[in-house]
């Protein structure tokens, strides 16, 4: 690896030496390695000076860059570091010892082939020779296992889960980079960057949650309809019942009337945009 000198550092990456070791100061910047009294810098230093360059241009302040560089110097997630969540509530990493495998799987699934495939679709953490898993992971295993649904095909399902919401997470991330990360260029104003970003993020992500809770309840809601019909657990489209055409206050929210439901057309749509018929009592 090339060894530079603090003057050797400077002129590669176009800055004082006195700023250099201000860096260092400051904690963006680790020390070199000295031999005797001289300190030699490596292509390590000129890639965090670059960082460092890219991110003050971006409008970060030394401290969050120091918070940045120390957090992830720690092993620590960039959502962790950005306030997404890594290590509270449901979020938590569990450990899990053989007592507690015997409540997530029926006691024949516990072979090292089933718990290796837990690990290699990110369901299971192996550390220290125990396996962890997220709270939410263990509450919802437990409830599987009562169902006796094989831990197999409860894998199976976890695994193609997983890539819907990695797409749903590209795309949201995609919406931030988009719409929100150019907003977020040059100096910084008023607060610092790092504090911005964190709250655009956490913002988007506690969207993005409402928006795929609720659409994952609209979807069990149809797929639990049409799972009704296709087994013949409730009365055909035709089916009318006697009070049908006399219908009491309850009856009224219950009959599915003409209207009430389906795609409106281009005049309806219309109308409403145009704020006619909004005291029509019919129309409710």
């Amino acid at each position: 690896m090339e060894q530079l000198t603090v003057d050797e550092l400077a002129v590669r990456v176009g800055l004082p030496g006195s700023t250099i070791r201000m860096y260092q100061t400051k904690g963006v910047l680790h020390p070199p390695r000295k031999t005797g009294r001289v300190a030699h810098y490596d292509d390590t230093h000129i890639e965090r000076l670059t960082l460092v360059q890219r991110l003050q241009s971006r409008g970060f302040s030394l401290p969050a860059i120091a918070e940045l560089v120390a957090a992830r110097a720690r092993g620590a997630t960039v959502a962790s570091v950005l306030g997404l969540g890594d290590t509270e509530g449901p979020d938590d990493w569990v450990r899990v010892r053989l007592r507690d495998a015997g409540t997530l799987m029926p006691l024949g699934d516990l072979r090292p082939a089933l718990l290796r495939r837990a690990v290699e679709v990110g369901l299971v953490r192996w550390r220290f020779g125990w396996p962890h898993v997220r709270r939410w992971a263990l509450e919802s295993g437990t409830r599987l296992a009562d169902l006796a649904i094989p831990s197999d095909e409860v894998l199976d399902h976890f695994a193609g889960l997983r890539r819907s919401t990695d797409a749903i997470a590209r795309e949201f991330v995609e919406l931030f980079e988009r719409r929100l990360w150019p907003t977020l260029e040059g100096p910084a104003n008023q607060e610092d960057q790092l504090d911005r970003i964190r709250e655009l993020l956490v913002e988007l992500t506690y969207t993005a949650e409402t928006v795929v809770v609720g659409a994952l309840r609209e979807s069990v809601r149809d797929a639990a309809e049409e799972f009704a019909q296709r087994h013949g657990l409730v009365p055909s489209g035709d089916f009318r019942p006697a009070w049908a055409d006399e219908p009491v206050s309850i009856a009224e929210n219950l009959v599915r009337r003409p209207g009430d439901e389906g795609v409106p057309d281009d005049p309806e749509i219309t109308r409403f945009l145009a704020g006619e018929d909004e005291d029509d009592d019919t129309r409710r």
